[in-house]
């Protein structure tokens, strides 16, 4: 993503293989969003293509029982995968009743339609924004390990590279150790958002500041700090260990360390808004310290729980904005919100495909420190 980064070159050079995209169900809109850049760099460089994507799907009986079909030859193709384990609104008909995808009926189709490519492509990559099973990262007690058993599956099946966003804990990467696995942060694609959205805003240490929202969340909200120059802050979760409600041991309590927030703009980043209920009672915490205006950001905006509380945070002027990535399923009603704003990551997904198709360095693809600097420059802030 630095300025040395020229994917129309890539085009102009001979590739690992005849590049080909395949979206499991679910993934079409973010499969067509990349597969639009790949096709206008190729088209630059002189290489007509009308698509990467290969048609596919995985189609199922009554029973619920299904199978997954590549309708095209994929033999000596280098191919990438894109799935979208979060999308609850692709349905199904099981015995007479509308059943909606979960987890692990698309971690299912991914695996569905690695058997029915068949070993036949050159290479396999995965395109997992959101990893499958990624929250369940670590055993406390007795209780199993699912996103580290399935990057062991993906390997067994001969998947070379895994490319995940914002992972919620990175350090399952030590599940596959052998195997490529790149967690990237759309850092760069945020801050560009936030400045378009509000080119006035200031990022000096007396008017704005980078607050974690819990200590899980700090070194997103470090990377922000740092790359801004301004101070960071934190909350901590007090929670009650002897209950368990929806999952999760409820919090008690959040409490803020850090420097005053008084007259100041915060910006709070976390991987997911779930309920969203942790995001808005710091941002009433907040505002009964001064605060002023309020930006809320989740890689992942699913908000289980509907949208109303928002709703009511943004008419009380409890929030100014929420912004969240389209690497995971978006609900129209969400689009439609006045106070949420879309950060599209499908160029920054293309950009690792390209690289990789060409056996590219990605380290400048990960980082995009000079992206950031060129970013802040261009609005007069550094």
């Amino acid at each position: 993503m630095s300025n040395e980064i020229n994917p129309m070159a890539f085009f102009q050079e001979p590739s690992v293989a005849d590049l080909r995209l395949l979206a499991c169900p679910g993934a079409e809109e973010l499969t067509a969003l990349i597969d639009k850049h790949l096709v206008e760099w190729a088209k630059s460089a002189g290489v007509e293509k009308e698509s990467f994507i290969i048609p596919c799907e995985c189609p199922r009986f009554q029973s619920g029982d299904a199978k997954g079909l590549v309708k095209e030859s994929v033999r000596g193709d280098d191919i990438f995968i894109v799935i979208d384990p979060g999308n609850y609104s692709v349905t199904y008909n099981l015995f007479g009743y509308e059943n909606h995808l979960s987890p692990d009926d698309h971690f299912a189709n991914l695996k569905r339609l690695i058997q029915a490519v068949a070993g036949k492509a050159h290479r396999v990559s995965v395109i997992m924004p959101s990893l499958y099973g990624g929250r369940q990262h670590r055993r406390v007690v007795r209780e199993s390990l699912d996103c580290a058993v399935a990057l062991q599956e993906l390997q067994a099946m001969g998947v070379k590279n895994i490319i995940t966003f914002d992972a919620h804990d990175p350090r399952l990467m030590n599940a596959v150790p052998l195997m490529s696995f790149d967690n990237a942060m759309p850092t760069y694609q945020v801050l560009k958002n936030l400045l378009k959205k509000n080119p006035e805003i200031s990022f000096d240490k007396d008017k704005f500041i980078v607050v974690s929202p819990d200590e899980g969340a700090m070194s997103r909200n470090m990377y922000f700090s740092s790359v801004l120059g301004c101070n960071l802050g934190m909350f901590y979760k007090r929670r009650d260990y002897s209950t368990i409600v929806n999952g999760k041991n409820p919090i008690v309590a959040h409490e803020y360390m850090g420097n005053d927030v008084a007259g100041k703009d915060v910006f709070i980043a976390d991987d997911i808004i779930s309920s969203g209920e942790s995001m808005l009672d710091i941002a009433v915490e907040l505002k009964k310290r001064k605060a002023n205006k309020i930006y809320c950001y989740a890689t992942y905006p699913i908000f289980t729980n509907g949208l109303e509380s928002f709703n009511k945070a943004y008419a009380d002027g409890i929030i100014d904005g929420v912004f969240g990535t389209n690497l995971t399923y978006r609900t129209p009603e969400l689009l439609s919100s006045p106070w949420f704003y879309e950060v599209d990551c499908s160029k920054y997904i293309a950009y690792f495909i390209a690289s990789l198709n060409h056996d590219k360095s990605i380290s400048q693809v990960i980082d995009p420190h000079t992206k950031i600097e060129a970013l802040l420059k261009k609005y007069g802030i550094k």
